[in-house]
């Protein structure tokens, strides 16, 4: 059944910003475009009308959401709202931007899937850690809504309160843990004031080790933070204590944080595919180095992921090989969607080198907005995207966005990101090594760290795209990191200005090969079984080690297992080993029972093993039949020792009974 037109309403607010639905119409075909200049007042009638029509509606405006909702009701159909007036509209280069609106308006209707919830409860249990009288002035302010403890972290001259409404002790925290409803503090020099304090608070003797739980901790003590990127740690509160405007926030925030409450699980996590351990052996760590949260903490060969504290950052997601981490806020694949629709859009618009712009809607909305309304706006060739955390973005959509089209590519940050960004720079490396290997020249990605909307601006008119593909693909897929990755890339690579078939890639990357040395390799397969993924495998047939490069991820596992340390890891893509065979790393010819011939080893090794025993050890004297034995499978081996009646015992004096109780009671007794 084929699906309704889309409806698509655009304003122009009042003729501040051009309009061209000609040019939108072709980056939007299948949909029905109306333009107006009021609609939120004068032309709301229009709006009505467009709203009981049902079918797909996507409206052109974000400042009146709220209005437009109201006047939909419920209606059975949501309704898309697309900000191109900040934008777009709003520019000096506003009457060329109408490829982009139409790449806008196609993004904003691709469908976002729903995505899970973690719950967390506070029964309003706070922790107020502070150094002086601010810490208790907090406790007072928040002693009528919350269960208030507070805990002084040096002993001062603090005059204690005429009436105690709140417990009031002294007390360092040692370490922390926990999150939003689920704090464990240990604190020591913990101790209680004695009542009969007068002038100052005197305390009793102090212990070390105190547990603590409480629901929330508003940290006021000016020291180091509690927790690594405490930012972004729920129920965690900090402020200066030297400013009081920070500490009154800091209150505020604190008072309303009792009840039930729902964060997105950011992470789906799924076991079997994570290559972190065998055997107790590591391999994979990226997740591990990467999360700043401390979220992600070892669990036998897997790792476990704490849903609680995870903050979304998404850069495990984006660095793990296998996508045994994978983002839920958007799915990979749902992410590609997007800019696949609003770079084709651009492009059948008559747009020309787009570059992305990746921000996220804390920080990068109101620097946009801000461009918008006090400067010059974005360039008509930069393609905003909102994304949940900047972080979250692996190589798949980069080298995606670059086979649909894009010239360019950036990441905008703030000047002091909130955490360690330490993924999103191996992520670019990655692509940059990529790019320049496929004839994409200048640098093709790069981020804008500036919380300034003129240096915002004056970044982006200053970027010179170089080489772009001719002709922009059209692959649409859905599924996991790693199958995206590998489509985009064959992708890229058969439509790109120079491909080249082998690029080497920074040290770390989750694609690659494995050398051996076959020289000191005995074919164990000792890595054949440590390989989470099957990039290394045997032959049931003949003794040899085959490796399947579409398949490593550099986890290091079957470097980490090897006895004889013959294996090194070299990170590169080559793309050709997506259609190629499994390739024989090592294979020999196996040794033959002399006996039975039975195949029951590698000839190399067993010719070793016979050169290092004949004539060396008492076992296997020259000239002596026994050292036959060596090239002999296990059962003839059996049969071959019976047969000679040979007795590893034979001249070896026998040994003494081994002394007892009863022995030395008898000596003892006989010498009494």
């Amino acid at each position: 059944m084929a699906q309704p037109p889309k409806t698509i309403l655009m304003c122009s607010c009042e003729d501040t910003m051009r309009l061209d639905k000609s040019v939108v119409q072709h980056g939007c075909r299948n949909s029905e475009i109306k333009t107006f200049s009021h609609l939120c007042r004068t032309e709301l009638d229009q709006f009505r009308k467009a709203t009981e029509a049902g079918g797909p509606l996507t409206v052109g405006c974000t400042q009146e959401v709220a209005l437009f909702s109201d006047e939909a009701g419920e209606r059975s159909q949501g309704i898309d709202f697309v900000n191109l007036r900040e934008t777009a509209g709003w520019s000096t280069e506003g009457a060329q931007a109408g490829p982009k609106m139409a790449g806008l308006l196609a993004a904003a209707a691709e469908p976002v899937s729903d995505f899970p919830l973690v719950g967390l409860s506070s029964e309003g249990v706070v922790l107020i850690y502070g150094r002086d009288e601010s810490a208790i002035e907090a406790g007072k302010l928040l002693a009528d809504h919350l269960d208030v403890t507070v805990m002084i972290t040096r002993s001062q001259q603090i005059v204690p309160p005429s009436a105690t409404s709140f417990p009031i002790v002294k007390g360092t925290i040692r370490s922390a843990r926990g999150y939003l409803g689920a704090f464990e503090l240990v604190s020591d020099d913990y101790a209680a004031p004695r009542p009969s304090s007068r002038d100052a608070f005197i305390f009793e003797p102090p212990r070390h080790g105190a547990t603590s739980r409480c629901d929330l901790v508003l940290d006021l003590s000016g020291g180091p933070p509690l927790f690594p990127a405490h930012d972004l740690r729920d129920g965690y509160l900090r402020a200066d204590p030297r400013d009081p405007a920070a500490m009154l926030r800091a209150v505020l925030k604190a008072r309303d944080l009792v009840g039930s409450f729902d964060k997105p699980k950011y992470i789906n996590f799924t076991a079997e595919l994570c290559a972190h351990s065998r055997s107790k052996l590591t391999g994979c760590h990226r997740c591990l180095d990467l999360c700043p949260t401390g979220a992600i903490t070892p669990d036998g060969d897997h790792v476990r992921i704490n849903a609680e504290i995870c903050a979304g950052c998404g850069q495990c997601a984006a660095a793990c090989p296998t996508g045994a981490a994978s983002y839920t806020l958007p799915p990979a694949d749902t992410m590609l969607h997007k800019l696949r629709a609003m770079l084709l859009a651009y492009d059948q618009a008559g747009g020309a080198r787009p570059i992305v712009l990746f921000h996220d809607g804390q920080h990068g909305t109101p620097l946009i907005e801000a461009l918008a309304r006090h400067g010059d706006g974005l360039p008509a060739n930069v393609l905003p995207l909102a994304v949940n955390e900047v972080t979250q973005v692996g190589l798949e959509a980069i080298v995606a966005a670059f086979a649909y089209g894009a010239a360019g590519l950036r990441f905008l940050l703030r000047s002091k990101p909130m955490h360690d960004i330490a993924g999103l720079s191996q992520t670019i490396a990655m692509a940059d090594a990529i790019l320049s290997g496929l004839g994409f020249s200048g640098p093709a990605v790069a981020t804008i760290e500036t919380d300034d909307p003129d240096a915002l601006g004056e970044t982006l008119r200053g970027i010179e795209t170089g080489a772009a593909v001719e002709r922009p693909s059209t692959f649409k897929t859905v599924g996991k990191r790693r199958d995206l990755l590998r489509f985009a890339l064959t992708e890229l690579h058969r439509i790109a200005p120079a491909p080249a078939d082998v690029i080497a890639l920074p040290e770390g990357a989750p694609i690659g090969a494995i050398s051996v040395d076959v020289g000191g390799c005995t074919l164990c397969l000792s890595c054949v079984s440590a390989c989470p993924t099957g990039a290394l495998l045997g032959d049931p047939d003949r003794r040899a080690l085959k490796f399947v490069e579409d398949a490593c991820v550099q986890c290091g596992l079957g470097k980490s297992t090897c006895p004889e340390k013959v294996i090194t890891l070299t990170p590169q893509i080559d793309f050709t080993a997506a259609r190629a065979r499994p390739r024989i790393l090592k294979e020999e010819e196996p040794a033959l029972c002399i006996r039975c011939s039975k195949p029951f080893g590698v000839k190399s090794t067993i010719d070793k093993v016979a050169a290092k025993l004949e004539g060396r050890h008492w076992m296997f004297p020259s000239g002596n039949t026994r050292a036959d034995a060596i090239r002999m499978c296990a059962d003839c081996r059996v049969i071959a020792m019976s047969e000679q009646q040979f007795d590893p015992f034979a001249g070896v004096p026998e040994r003494s009974s081994p002394r007892t109780s009863e022995d030395y009671l008898r000596e003892r007794d006989a010498e009494g």
